[in-house]
């Protein structure tokens, strides 16, 4: 098999036989192609182009992976707080059970004293056996009275409805309560309704003709 190659310098045509020169030079010749084709001394193995796709594999693999857990993830979180909402939910629904479960006996006891025959000395003690029982309950769940009478007034804890002016306070102090205030440990569950008494207002000095003095 020959090939026409080129010229000769004598202008003579020179003819290659490929099967006369033997493998070598078929050889020698695919790697000067190659090395035109910017792939380096000779062809690049075959094993490259498997490794790389096993690569590629195993990256998109990991990335399905990765999709897949986070999927999961995802899925976990919302059945989680959907758990939590109705489990909150149901803590304040249910958030007095108890407390009314121990308020009860008060209702019966109060039950028992309307229907009881007695006299009014007798009602009025099954009264404040109630009342007392009553207050022992509130204790047990942290509910305690606010102290009123006699107190300097606090717009925290009093509900003012009433004001008077009293020469025996310095300050605003309360004098009547007319409704009791409660506090669940540290927070107000109602005001105390008083009657605050003030001093009197001081009236301004007069001068000498008749008009007010300058301060």
């Amino acid at each position: 098999m020959a090939h026409d190659v080129g010229n000769a310098d004598d202008g003579q045509e020179v003819a290659l036989d490929l099967d006369e020169q033997g493998p070598d030079l078929e050889t020698a010749m695919r790697e000067a192609v190659a090395a035109v084709e910017g792939t380096g001394e000779g062809a690049r193995p075959e094993t490259a182009d498997d490794e790389g796709s096993d690569e590629v594999t195993r990256l998109r693999q990991e990335i399905a992976d990765l999709r897949d857990r986070s999927m999961r993830t995802l899925a976990d979180f919302d059945n989680f707080r959907k758990r939590s909402e109705r489990e909150r939910q149901e803590l304040r629904r249910y958030a007095l059970l108890e407390p009314l479960r121990e308020l009860l006996t008060v209702a019966d006891n109060l039950d028992l004293a309307l229907s009881a025959q007695g006299s009014a000395d007798d009602l009025k003690r099954g009264v404040e056996m109630i009342h007392r029982q009553m207050q022992e309950l509130m204790r047990r769940f942290g509910v305690t009275e606010i102290a009123a009478v006699g107190q300097p007034f606090d717009p925290t804890l009093h509900e003012a409805v009433s004001r008077e002016e009293s020469a025996d306070v310095k300050a605003p102090t309360v004098v009547a309560e007319l409704r009791r205030g409660y506090r669940m440990h540290d927070r107000l569950l109602r005001p105390a309704m008083v009657k605050v008494a003030v001093p009197p207002e001081t009236p301004a000095p007069v001068a000498a003709d008749g008009g007010e003095a300058a301060s």
